[in-house]
């Protein structure tokens, strides 16, 4: 598309972009419920969330204790190609938890969230779900949003080489950058979220060994760095078009993934689960039908480490409001 394919000469920016307007997810979402209020007809959780959960749960563990003996190169093949898929299925579903997408009650979203994180590896079901919804209320705003990078990882992340080690430590970077950015205290679900999976990583040692818990940690790390499903980290909001700040994926990858390529639909009604996002785009077409969007995740993140105009510092900022 546009930019990330045309501009090979390009200058990498020297700050991010700035813009002095709302973010276009709230009135997006009035003027298609204006003109579609059955949209709301597609609001509330998913009674299947729970079932395809525990499918994938169940076959990352045995997976793992399968792999018990197994030789380091097999662990790291099986990691790569077929735990990495399970467990970024695993990070998804725990999006959408954060968005009480399984079940109406608020607190079963949270328990089956930890039960998902248990193949991961790390405790961070709870943590996610904190910073998560801030980026959806505080879209871009300075100091605010976590998923945007902060002013030293663009300003060391300037050529192919350092963007190829940033993909690869992405999911580090997300992971660390709220801690330094704007650390929140825990709290009692932090605290049972953290208890439950440190005893099953113990449990996974005691009764199958190191190596099984080496694979699922494995699978989380090359599943979020250099790795197909991770693209989305990249495609979602990474400015490749100056006119526009989030971008949807529809790819095949979506049926893996909950189907949060359909990222400009999820933002203008994260209320919607993902299986049903595609309708939103049938229903209000032409809201959609312009804007830019991506059919690879590869491609963007070949895009991302070529293009000499792109890097960390190609994403919309805004100031914070004095009432933020």
């Amino acid at each position: 598309m546009g930019k990330g394919g045309e501009d090979q000469e390009g200058v990498m920016a020297g700050d991010f972009f700035w813009s002095y307007t709302d973010e276009p997810h709230a009135s997006r979402r009035r003027q298609i419920l204006s003109k579609y209020p059955q949209i709301k007809d597609l609001f509330g959780p998913d009674p299947s969330s729970f079932f395809k959960i525990s499918v994938v749960v169940f076959l990352q563990l045995g997976t793992a204790a399968l792999l018990h003996d197994a030789g380091w190169l097999k662990i790291l093949l099986v990691a790569y190609f077929f735990g990495s898929f399970l467990n970024h299925n695993l990070f998804l579903a725990i999006h959408e938890l954060s968005h009480n997408l399984a079940f109406s009650t608020p607190s079963f979203n949270k328990w089956l969230g930890i039960f998902a994180n248990l193949p991961i590896g790390v405790p961070m079901s709870v943590t996610f779900q904190k910073y998560h919804l801030e980026h959806h209320r505080f879209q871009g705003v300075d100091g605010m949003d976590m998923d945007v990078p902060t002013l030293t990882e663009a300003r060391l992340v300037t050529n192919v080489f350092a963007k190829t080690i940033w993909v690869f430590l992405q999911l580090f970077f997300y992971a660390f950058r709220p801690l330094f950015i704007k650390p929140k205290p825990p709290g009692c679900w932090e605290f049972i979220n953290f208890s439950i999976q440190i005893a099953v990583d113990v449990a996974m040692v005691y009764f199958f060994g190191w190596k099984s818990l080496a694979y699922i940690i494995l699978a989380t790390f090359v599943g979020g760095g250099m790795h197909p499903m991770a693209g989305h980290f990249i495609s979602e909001h990474y400015v490749f078009n100056p006119d526009q700040e989030t971008y949807s994926y529809y790819g095949p990858l979506n049926l893996l993934t909950w189907h949060v390529g359909f990222h400009n639909e999820h933002h203008d009604f994260p209320r919607i689960p993902g299986n049903k996002l595609h309708k939103v785009k049938e229903i209000a077409s032409e809201f959609y039908d312009d804007l830019a969007c991506y059919k690879s995740w590869s491609q963007v993140i070949y895009m991302y480490i070529m293009d000499r105009s792109v890097g960390p510092f190609t994403r919309m900022k805004r100031k914070p409001r004095k009432s933020e």
